[in-house]
């Protein structure tokens, strides 16, 4: 049995195959172009539908899972300090040579 192609996929591909036409190509050939363009989008559909339901199971199951905040080991866990510093010192160092810039503009 074929597969059923939509109004709007016939009518995309039948323009999207008069849009590549070529001089002297016939009636014919465009419809074969454009059977061939249903037939990629129709498998491009199919692959796109399979992706979606593998990610929406992979979703599910997550839902699924009890949630386990705290599953670190202490000693998984790292301590890192910000570095609250490096902004200061950016910023000092910036309004430093913009000072030295306008001390050397004016001398």
């Amino acid at each position: 049995m074929k597969p059923k192609v939509s109004p709007q996929v016939e009518a995309q591909a039948m323009k999207m195959a008069k849009g590549r036409q070529k001089t002297g190509q016939t009636k014919e050939q465009t419809k074969l172009i454009a059977q061939g363009i249903q037939k990629g989008i129709t498998e491009y559909k199919k692959q796109q539908g399979i992706k979606l339901r593998e990610i929406d199971k992979l979703r599910k199951q997550k839902a699924k899972q009890p949630e386990n905040k705290n599953t670190e080991t202490p000693d998984e866990i790292t301590h890192s300090t910000p570095m609250t510093s490096l902004p200061w010192v950016l910023l000092t160092s910036s309004w430093i040579g913009f000072v030295a810039y306008i001390v050397w503009q004016h001398v």
